[in-house]
């Protein structure tokens, strides 16, 4: 049994989720900071990978509206290549076009008090969620 790391990449906050070990649900983690304009955390996110026994890393490509690549996605493309050096995992991509969208309308109706709700914690962590379920129901089709 594996489990499959999924990933929310951003320039302020990196989204985590985490299958179950039949890699059929995605569950949330804590959302790791990063400092902006500094290089990634990676070894915050190598241990993460460590204590879950992941096998298998699921990184959301922000693709431009036209599905072609932006500058943004060459950048997370960057981070996910060498994120798979450094744990020696391999890095799927899966289209996030539009998650972070419904990410905050799953959020905004939780029914949480509003000042849970607006956390960009909670939005960063639903995104990886919906990143992840999205390449684990795919993987199963």
């Amino acid at each position: 049994m594996s489990r499959t790391l999924g990933i929310d990449f951003g320039e302020r906050r990196i989204g985590l989720a985490l299958s179950d070990p039949l890699g059929i649900t995605a569950q949330p983690l804590p959302v790791v900071t990063r400092r902006r304009g500094k290089k990634p955390p990676y070894a915050e996110l190598e241990r993460v990978v460590a204590e879950n026994e992941v096998t298998r890393i699921v990184v959301g490509l922000p693709l431009a509206p036209s599905g072609e690549d932006s500058e943004w996605t060459t950048e997370v493309r960057a981070f996910g290549k060498r994120l798979g050096e450094r744990t020696g995992l391999p890095v799927d991509y899966v289209d996030e076009r539009m998650t972070s969208a419904r990410a905050e309308r799953a959020v905004r109706s939780s029914g949480l008090r509003k000042s849970e709700r607006e956390r960009k914690d909670r939005i960063d962590t639903a995104a990886a969620i919906l990143i992840l379920q999205a390449y684990l129901d795919g993987t199963r089709t």
